[in-house]
């Protein structure tokens, strides 16, 4: 982290404009992402009270549960409305920064969580720099978590909400298929998306240990998507939010599916 981390101007913006808390909480998509991500870390973490950075980590979303929990939780983020917002909660301390640049001591944490970072980095080299530093800074035999925006969502999503018939929308579709990149024209901002197995590639190349690597939403998030998007009911608690919940856990062991989730989960160590 620096005291002024280079994050490009469009992303601080957006994350200012927009209402990052509530992104998880108000819809059946982000419960069903929120509620994954909590179960796949909480079957990985070692017990409390261990010391958590969570970088990019918001105005806490995470971090909340982690409190809570009783982990001892520093969050890491370069919006500063995001680090006020963390900043705020009980037993969470936060500061303003940069994941290629973190200015915490080596091996000085038990947990390192990458859940924003790595998609709002466009280039490999700050990709793998992000890794590098959550690497520094974990403790030898510590977790290091990675979320990825999964290379297919923005087709599966645009399909999902009957965008993909556009023409304009197609060949942002087909750019984002063919290179990775998200240059922010609709509802987000730039953003670059990974497959499973370059995700994989990098976090080895970043000298860390061979990853697990998750399908967050599992397969049925696009269903629930839809629905949602025609009905406009939240379907938290429905039925189609429960089997596709079950069908995101019976997904794991098969690594063909991994890429179906709107998001990727790495979870590794040093």
């Amino acid at each position: 982290m620096t005291s002024n981390p280079t994050v490009r101007p469009e992303i601080i913006d957006f994350y200012t404009r927009s209402d990052e808390a509530a992104r998880l909480q108000t819809t059946a998509t982000g419960t069903l992402e929120f509620a994954r991500t909590r179960e796949l870390l909480r079957r990985h973490l070692p017990p409390a009270p261990a010391r958590v950075l969570d970088v990019g980590g918001g105005p806490g979303t995470h971090a909340r549960w982690l409190a809570g929990d009783g982990y001892t939780v520093h969050v890491v983020d370069p919006v500063p409305k995001h680090v006020t917002q963390a900043a705020a909660i009980d037993g969470v301390t936060a500061e303003v920064g940069d994941a290629r640049r973190l200015t915490a001591a080596d091996r000085t944490y038990d947990v390192v969580l990458l859940l924003g970072p790595l998609y709002h980095l466009h280039g490999k080299t700050d990709r793998i720099s992000a890794l590098t530093e959550a690497a520094r800074v974990a403790r030898p035999g510590g977790l290091i978590a990675a979320a990825a925006i999964s290379r297919y969502s923005p087709l599966l999503d645009y399909i999902a909400t009957t965008g993909i018939t556009e023409s304009a929308i197609q060949d942002g579709v087909r750019a984002t298929l063919s290179e990775g990149r998200y240059a922010g024209q609709r509802g987000f901002t730039v953003a670059y998306f990974q497959t499973s197995s370059e995700l994989r590639a990098e976090v080895a190349e970043a000298g860390l240990t061979d990853p697990n690597l998750y399908g967050i939403e599992g397969p049925g998030w696009v269903a629930v998507k839809a629905i949602e998007k025609y009905t406009s009911a939240n379907l938290t608690g429905t039925d189609i939010y429960e089997a596709a919940l079950a069908a995101a856990r019976m997904a794991e062991p098969h690594a063909a599916l991994t890429d179906a989730s709107a998001h990727i989960l790495a979870i590794t160590g040093p």
